[in-house]
């Protein structure tokens, strides 16, 4: 497949062999092609090594053992069945209490249980929500637990260190590396940042940023994505393809790409095409792509989906 636009080498090098020069100067040219092409292979190794990595912590996207939506008032929280929220046998059968007014929350602890935060007990904690940046963890053995705010929603992500899906992961599958699916693209970005509606797996919807959109060509055809994020620093993109619901997550997959260069060129490496946590977990709140950024074509690039096709 012949594909316009595409990002052949990391530094913008086209290999272009019907017109190279011959000679010591075209052995040059090859050798600093070979070289960029090492150091962009080396990059992308590294960073499916760091994402195994960040999977397999203890409180990484693996360990996700519960999401329990939290109500006003006083929630019980304990392995026994009639708790409010009932957590895992790993925890007592009462582990105390969640206390709720609009966004104020504070947990108090059943007498007699260890439970800690930040390493000191804990008898009674106001907590901070995941809204502020800065959640207030709760554990108790191999457990941790948090507040977490969804628009009006509020809820507690509970983690296992001791997750089995932890324990038994055996890495996540790639599509081959190709540098084709390195595309160039330019970045238009809004006189105004844009805010757009981003939905997400438990039926919501995050109002988000859209500092402005990537628009590129394949085989001739134009497509378009809007990313969130900071131009000057890191955009964030949500795409959904037609590889989604076989080969790849159904729900779509994510990726990163650097700030627009100086001509407003970008660079998006679907090479580096991850996965939600939604892929391993029905317990995470991932956001979903919008129709607009839905691509009408096969991207056979980066993660491949997790477990059965879903």
């Amino acid at each position: 497949m012949r594909r316009i636009g595409i990002h052949l080498a990391i530094s913008g090098l086209v290999l272009a062999a019907c017109n190279a020069p011959s000679g010591p100067a075209a052995d040059v040219a090859d050798a600093a092609d070979s070289a960029v092409e090492t150091t962009w292979r080396t990059d992308l190794d590294e960073w499916k090594a760091q994402r195994d990595e960040r999977l397999r912590q203890p409180t990484g996207w693996l360990s996700l053992a519960g999401l329990f939506w939290l109500e006003e008032g006083e929630s019980t929280v304990g392995s026994d069945p009639s708790s409010d929220l009932v957590f895992p046998p790993a925890a007592p059968s009462r582990l105390g209490v969640f206390e709720r007014h609009g966004t104020e929350f504070t947990f108090v602890a059943e007498p007699g249980i260890e439970l800690s935060s930040d390493g000191e007990p804990v008898t009674r904690l106001a907590l901070a929500s995941d809204a502020s940046g800065a959640p207030t963890t709760l554990t108790h053995g191999s457990l941790s637990f948090y507040v977490i705010e969804r628009g009006k929603r509020v809820g507690v992500r509970l983690k296992d260190s001791e997750s089995e899906l932890i324990a038994s992961f055996e890495g996540m599958e790639y599509y081959p590396v190709d540098a084709s699916w390195r595309i160039d693209a330019r970045f238009e970005i809004y006189e105004e940042p844009r805010t757009i509606a981003v939905p997400n797996v438990i039926g919501g919807t995050l109002e988000s940023s859209a500092p402005g959109v990537a628009v590129f060509e394949i085989d001739g055809r134009e497509y378009r994505l809007e990313p969130t994020g900071d131009p000057a620093d890191e955009m964030f993109f949500v795409f959904g393809d037609e590889t989604n619901g076989a080969e790849t997550y159904g729900g779509g997959r994510f990726l990163y790409a650097g700030p627009p260069a100086a001509d407003g060129s970008i660079v998006l490496d679907f090479n580096r095409a991850y996965n939600p946590p939604c892929v391993f977990t029905p317990y995470a709140t991932c956001p979903l792509p919008r129709p607009e950024d839905k691509l009408a074509l096969e991207i056979e690039a980066g993660e491949k989906t997790f477990g059965a096709p879903h």
